[in-house]
């Protein structure tokens, strides 16, 4: 098979993904690749055998965007499962409320634009699946 078109894995995959806020906006990535080509979401990707959540979810964040984050609490979870618009593979996600730390963003090939917004001004994006509820849920956390 070519990297365009990767073979599924036959059991639910494990991911993390981060709602980072810094003075009062969300940090949102466009995906540069499938699954969800040209949504914005939040960076995050795959857990690693044997990797806790919260060590996945720092590695993500710096692979995908340079930065360092303070990880507070679980914000939300989200389950895509084949045929529901995830690419057909089967992930659970769990995200993270986090507070930026220090950096600025510098992406990785895997994205390909970001943007610092208000969680209330969103409605022109095309969003992956669930991203608003995170997002509510991840500022009831950080009590943004």
């Amino acid at each position: 098979m070519s990297a365009a078109s990767p073979v599924q894995p036959s059991h639910p995959q494990l991911a993390v993904s981060a709602a980072i806020f810094r003075d009062g906006k969300i940090l949102l990535v466009r995906r540069a690749r499938s699954p969800a080509k040209g949504f914005y979401s939040r960076p995050g990707g795959r857990v690693e055998f044997g990797e806790t959540l919260h060590a996945a979810l720092h590695r993500e964040v710096d692979e995908e965007t340079a930065l360092k984050i303070e990880i507070v609490d679980l914000a939300g979870w989200r389950e895509v499962v084949p045929g529901t618009g995830g690419g057909g593979g089967h992930y659970l996600i769990m995200s993270f409320a986090a507070r930026w730390n220090c950096g600025e963003v510098v992406l990785n090939d895997e994205l390909d634009d970001f943007k610092w917004l208000a969680p209330d001004g969103l409605s022109d994006l095309k969003l992956t699946g669930g991203l608003q509820e995170v997002i509510q849920s991840a500022r009831r956390v950080l009590g943004a």
